[in-house]
């Protein structure tokens, strides 16, 4: 069926194309889609496959299925643009920014930040011995909770309740530091 709607389609047949649009629409966009992770960037793909399908559609040599050729082209199309100079660009631009923003801080917030991390730091101080050693290996050393559980010997539950716990009492203890870093512009 679709190597016929394709050949009507290649003698200029409107319907053809509306028809292969209507079929096909959805497939390629979740295509593109899961691709992407971008709605918008999976629609413009989506679009820009259809339009050149109708551009093109004298010069194609379907070999085998539309289908199977269409989800070529969303291929082709998201190595594109991944390849191209925009997504660096977008990227580089962030990076330029982030880089500024933190090189322009005020000295005052540096110390501001700095006595938070040490109020942090007290908090952790403050939690039960293994319960602090977990949270450490955690969040510090970022080890994961089967790591954690496997060195200290321990459940893979134990550790869990015991990075639950850990992060309720620094959350009741420290909730202050939350308004301070808001209104120093922090976060």
């Amino acid at each position: 069926m679709d190597n016929s709607l394709f050949s009507s389609l290649q003698l200029g047949d409107h319907q053809a194309m509306e028809e292969i649009y209507r079929i096909y629409w959805e497939d390629v966009f979740d295509v593109a889609l899961k691709k992407t992770g971008e709605e918008a960037l999976a629609q413009d793909i989506t679009q820009e496959i259809f339009i050149s399908l109708w551009e093109n559609r004298t010069a194609i040599n379907l070999t085998g299925s539309l289908g199977g050729y269409l989800h070529g082209a969303v291929k082709y199309k998201v190595i594109n643009y991944f390849r191209s100079g925009s997504i660096k660009e977008q990227h580089q631009t962030a990076l330029t920014t982030l880089m500024n923003e933190q090189h322009t801080a005020a000295a005052d917030d540096k110390l501001i930040l700095k006595e938070l991390h040490l109020e942090v730091d007290a908090a952790i101080a403050l939690l039960p011995e293994k319960m602090q050693l977990v949270f450490s290996m955690s969040r510090k050393q970022e080890k994961s909770i089967k790591e954690i559980a496997t060195e200290l010997d321990l459940s893979v539950q134990t550790v869990k309740n015991q990075i639950s716990a850990a992060l309720k009492l620094l959350k009741k203890s420290l909730s202050y530091i939350l308004l301070i870093a808001t209104l120093i512009g922090l976060t």
